[in-house]
């Protein structure tokens, strides 16, 4: 019997074919589209996904300005950070976001669906986020991801 033909094979850089693929986030709900492009940056819509090796493709997300929230979670949400000093927690709402950078409500939604390891960061810095229609990757071909 040839037990060659039903050995698992995993990805490496050889064998990696990284795609760009862009994103149009206009009305798009900021959770659902997050967990496509968390899916997408992972690597988990190949065959040959493998979970300690970042073969994911890089994703553009323009009009990234143009996200929504279902409910009253746009004025009631509540983003928490710290400065590092003590009584240093400040917390803002997604309209105060949204008015002053409004990349980071998915930048941050998409950054907590990722391992928060070397991997995780990796595969993050593949993540390219406009708030306009124009994005600067038109060289790379990318294709459109419904």
């Amino acid at each position: 019997m040839n037990t060659l033909s039903y050995k698992t094979q995993s990805a490496n850089t050889a064998t990696v074919d990284r795609k760009w693929h862009v994103i149009d986030a206009d009305g798009e709900i900021v959770g659902r589209l997050a967990t496509k492009i968390a899916h997408v940056l992972r690597g988990k819509h190949k065959p040959d996904f493998t979970p300690h090796f970042d073969n994911g493709d890089h994703v553009i997300v323009i009009n990234a300005d143009k996200v929504r929230f279902t409910g009253l979670k746009f004025n009631n949400k509540e983003y928490l950070r710290h400065t590092g000093y003590p009584g240093g927690q400040r917390k803002a709402t997604p309209r105060q976001i949204m008015a002053r950078k409004p990349e980071l409500i998915l930048e941050s939604a998409v950054k907590g669906m990722l391992p928060k390891t070397k991997l995780g960061r990796a595969q993050y810095k593949k993540l390219h986020l406009y708030v306009g229609a124009e994005h600067p990757h038109t060289a790379q071909k990318p294709q459109e991801l419904k």
